[in-house]
């Protein structure tokens, strides 16, 4: 099969889309296998007959541990597309002689304008001058919006990465402001210990203003979103200011 393409990327592109036709489950249902689009669909690669989940599928060949950066397409045309209920869920490997190393779930409700970056304009001697790129900065998603189907080699067990998904779904929203205030507060959440307080998140208040300039009452939206994240089930408010992780 390699032999009908001459670049490499090509030949890392065929071969793992193959093995995760051959090998996945669909994360979300647990359906046991997930179906390759045909014809070359511009976003999504992978289907769920079950569920009719979507997913896009992204590896990096010669990579051990997960980056924190995945290079992607055209910035603008990212940042559309995370607005969009039909944006598919991504699928991101790493393999190393293509043996899969790590393989991990971003459901598209995690996507965010803070997650996505954009990269410098092609220089005006390139071909495309001009054109903007993107990068999907990992390191920025929430620790439970990166759901491990295989971790440094080691299968996850499945009922696991379902259970995990599942409970990261009351995050889902359709609107993409409501959205990044959530998830933001969110990160800054799971740097803190297992108990902390409100002042304790305040000091993320100049952090979320630069991710947030049009909100001129910072402290307020953070209260606002610890409140979100209650009721969501993943913090609980011990009164006087204090909170406990769940």
């Amino acid at each position: 099969m390699q032999s009908h393409y001459k670049s490499k990327s090509q030949q890392a592109r065929v071969m793992t889309e193959n093995w995760a036709e051959n090998n996945l489950y669909c994360p979300i249902c647990g359906n046991e296998q997930i179906r390759n689009f045909e014809n070359n669909r511009p976003v999504a690669d992978f289907y769920c007959v079950k569920c009719s989940s979507e997913f896009e599928l992204k590896s990096k060949e010669n990579q051990r541990n997960l980056p924190k950066k995945i290079v992607n397409g055209a910035y603008d045309t990212l940042i559309q597309r995370i607005s969009d209920v039909n944006n598919p869920d991504l699928l991101y490997l790493t393999h190393k002689n293509f043996e899969v190393q790590n393989l991990i779930l971003i459901p598209k409700f995690f996507f965010t304008a803070t997650i996505i970056e954009k990269r410098k304009p092609l220089a005006d001697t390139a071909r495309r001058a001009g054109w903007v790129g993107s990068n999907i900065a990992i390191e920025k998603v929430p620790e439970i919006g990166k759901i491990h189907l295989i971790k440094n080699q080691q299968i996850i067990d499945k009922q696991t990465v379902l259970s995990t998904y599942q409970k990261a779904k009351p995050l889902d929203t359709d609107n993409l402001d409501s959205r990044g205030w959530l998830l933001d507060t969110l990160f800054f959440v799971e740097k803190q210990s297992a108990e902390f307080s409100l002042k304790q998140m305040y000091e993320f208040e100049e952090d979320l203003a630069k991710l947030h300039p049009n909100n001129f009452n910072v402290k307020a939206k953070i209260r606002q979103q610890l409140q979100l994240l209650r009721d969501k089930g993943f913090i609980h408010f011990d009164g006087n200011g204090h909170y406990t992780k769940i």
